[in-house]
């Protein structure tokens, strides 16, 4: 994706990949201050652990307590939460208000705190494996708790913040799903998580994960090059 961006505006930049080991992520980090790098993207399981090796981090990210973009500033490191503006425009996108929107997001790592982030003023509940573990800004329910169904029925959105639906597997039962609420999923499979395909069967409004990964790809790309990114050569070589 965004070495597709690069290429369609012309700029002689690439794109690569770190397979980052245990252990070694300070000396990586340090590794993005020399001066031809631009930044870096962070995925789990380091969404936490960079923030210590950082200059500067952005108020969202301090507030999702997760960094997922770096942006080198003449060696100095900014941290920043894409995932969070890309959230919003999510929830934008399938008409729903965050002021007062009864809101159940599925999960309670660094992906639930970033909706968390984008929702400010939303009625929040989290399923978690470990409420008492879990720290969020809002209800904490574990997903055996008797009362999850009821709660996801009746929410104006769903939001899937877990790794759950990569393969054929739903976070919920197909009853769960909100009666009139919107979903989104920030899981990203071709053809659509079997969440966000049952959600579309029901007419429910949605967003699956693609639009959210392009949308924060987008973000990071304006944070490192100073120039809008190109939307269709990105969203190209998302295409499921």
């Amino acid at each position: 994706m965004q070495n597709a961006a690069f290429e369609a505006l012309g700029l002689d930049w690439t794109y690569d990949m770190l397979d980052v080991a245990p252990g070694a992520l300070r000396d990586e980090v340090a590794g993005l201050r020399a001066p031809d790098v631009a930044g870096a993207n962070v995925t789990i399981p380091y969404k936490q652990a960079v923030m210590e090796h950082l200059d500067v981090i952005a108020p969202e990210a301090l507030r999702a307590r997760a960094v997922n973009t770096i942006v080198n500033e003449g060696g100095r490191l900014g941290g920043y939460n894409t995932d969070i503006p890309a959230i919003r425009a999510a929830v934008e996108q399938v008409g729903v208000d965050p002021e007062a929107a009864n809101a159940v997001i599925l999960g309670a790592g660094g992906a639930a705190r970033a909706a968390a982030a984008a929702l400010l003023g939303a009625h929040l509940t989290f399923v978690a494996r470990n409420p008492a573990d879990a720290d969020v800004p809002g209800r904490t329910v574990a997903w055996s708790d008797r009362s999850v169904p009821a709660l996801t029925r009746s929410a104006d959105l769903l939001i899937n913040a877990t790794p759950l639906g990569r393969h054929e597997e739903m976070p919920l039962r197909p009853a769960a799903l909100p009666r009139s609420g919107a979903v989104i999923d920030l899981v990203y499979v071709t053809g659509g998580t079997p969440l966000v395909r049952k959600a579309r069967s029901l007419g429910l409004p949605t967003v699956d994960g693609w639009e959210v990964l392009l949308t924060q790809g987008a973000i990071s790309f304006l944070m490192w090059t100073g120039e809008s990114a190109p939307l269709d050569a990105m969203r190209e070589t998302l295409q499921p």
